[in-house]
């Protein structure tokens, strides 16, 4: 099994989550919390009471974790097209693969990331709903003081199935849209390019970020309720599962709920996924 793009899989998310955490924050405070009007009242609200590290929040965690995530996704994705089509990611170009193979290799690769994501990326969201600015004279601490205190309160708190909630929305959100995202991507690419050839930097940059948007637009409604179960442990409401968590949010608040952070996913979407694309192809075109 070539690893390579394992490695490529996880510098590439390491570089696209520097770049979309502070957006991936404003993202996850309008989704699961009812405080901000819309983005530009979080992220004035994020400013003033939290400063510039606020957008931070919960970086710390996943710039290990969830880059290793990543990893598992390019890594997964490239090895099915390789079991699928027996070629290898330089040979791709010349043969390339059918959609319907990228399709099931992308989808395959999004199933298996979100089985490796889940209690990563609750911590993540649990640790970015925290609105207490650093501790200061006076101010109440924050409910975590960290990735590893927030596993061990989760834990203590809910159980081993509490590192798991929202598992079965993550899986449902990344897996036929990650199958897209790289449909997406191979079409863009195979347009724009001539047979047999690379394409091009800026032809990367606009697939990958095309396809990014492209995938995040169908993913953000799944977003919603995963983002709203992983907090759910900390509410009086409880979800009894996704089903139940779409209906109450729907009922309660409209069918537009669905659509929070759709804005900013879809601007943050962008230039994280071209700038993952373009790390991935330079890394693997520099070890061929």
């Amino acid at each position: 099994m070539p690893v390579e793009e394992f490695v490529a899989g996880w510098i590439s998310g390491a570089v696209g989550l520097v770049l979309g955490h502070p957006f991936d924050t404003v993202k996850v405070r309008l989704q699961t919390q009812t405080a901000y009007r819309g983005i530009v009242d979080c992220v004035v609200k994020t400013y003033r009471h939290e400063s510039l590290l606020g957008f931070f929040k919960g970086m710390s965690f996943p710039i290990v974790s969830i880059a290793v995530v990543n990893s598992v996704l390019f890594g997964v994705y490239s090895n099915t097209l390789l079991a699928l089509t027996a070629t290898s990611h330089q040979e791709r170009r010349a043969q390339p693969p059918s959609y319907t193979q990228v399709f099931i290799a992308g989808c395959t690769g999004g199933f298996l990331q979100a089985c490796c994501l889940a209690p990563f990326d609750l911590v993540k969201v649990r640790l970015q709903n925290q609105t207490e600015p650093r501790a200061q004279l006076g101010s109440p601490p924050p409910r975590y003081r960290g990735p590893v205190h927030c596993v061990a309160s989760i834990f203590r708190e809910e159980g081993p199935r509490g590192l798991f909630r929202g598992a079965w929305a993550l899986m449902l959100r990344d897996t036929p849209p990650l199958g897209l995202y790289f449909v997406t991507y191979e079409w863009l690419c195979r347009q724009s390019t001539p047979d047999g050839q690379n394409p091009s930097s800026a032809t990367v940059l606009v697939a990958g970020g095309f396809a990014g948007t492209t995938s995040w637009m169908i993913a953000t409604p799944l977003d919603v309720i995963k983002s709203r179960m992983q907090m759910a442990g900390l509410k009086q409401r409880e979800y009894r599962g996704v089903l139940d968590c779409i209906v109450s949010s729907a009922r309660q608040e409209g069918l537009g709920v669905f659509f929070r952070g759709l804005t900013i996913n879809s601007a943050r979407a962008f230039p994280v996924n071209a700038v993952t694309f373009l790390s991935y192809e330079y890394l693997l075109h520099s070890w061929a």
